[in-house]
């Protein structure tokens, strides 16, 4: 039963090590949030990191911001930086042109009412450069947003 319990835990640490947060060694998700509210004990913490990794729910949580899964990258709308990730190339043409479905995914996901949109479009392609080098990764493509729209006045309020 040990050995079971173990492997269990094993099997769902790398999905709970990233997603762990305020949550305990279980991390985010179903198993920590509803099922195992009150978990004390070890095996408890090992039945919600096993709900959690298992089922799906916590990488559902975190995508989503829910299930106790809040981001904690950055200032921005939750995802942001996983839709920057999956979206780069894409993301890097269209803010070349300032225009395209991507970038205006990306200012819908931020947040960005309509009459602040053709900003964010242009401040997007004017900062082309700075934001997108070719040693870009994701992770400095959103701190390069977040500097940016840190200094245009019109942008800076979206900063959570």
């Amino acid at each position: 039963m040990k050995k079971l319990i173990l492997s269990a835990f094993i099997a769902t640490a790398p999905f709970t090590a990233f997603a762990a947060g305020g949550h305990g060694p279980a991390g985010c998700g179903l198993g920590t949030e509803v099922i195992f509210k009150q978990a004390n004990e070890w095996h408890e913490h090992v039945l919600a990191a096993t709900t959690n990794g298992t089922s799906g729910n916590q990488t559902f949580g975190m995508t989503s911001g829910t299930l106790g899964c809040e981001s904690a990258n950055g200032p921005l709308a939750s995802g942001v930086d996983m839709f920057i990730n999956d979206n780069l190339e894409q993301l890097a043409a269209e803010s070349a042109t300032g225009q395209g479905e991507t970038l205006s995914a990306l200012s819908e996901m931020i947040g960005i009412a309509d009459q602040d949109k053709g900003a964010f479009t242009l401040a997007m392609k004017e900062h082309f450069d700075a934001i997108f080098s070719s040693t870009s990764d994701s992770a400095q493509v959103y701190d390069s947003i977040v500097a940016m729209m840190a200094n245009e006045q019109s942008l800076s309020k979206y900063l959570a």
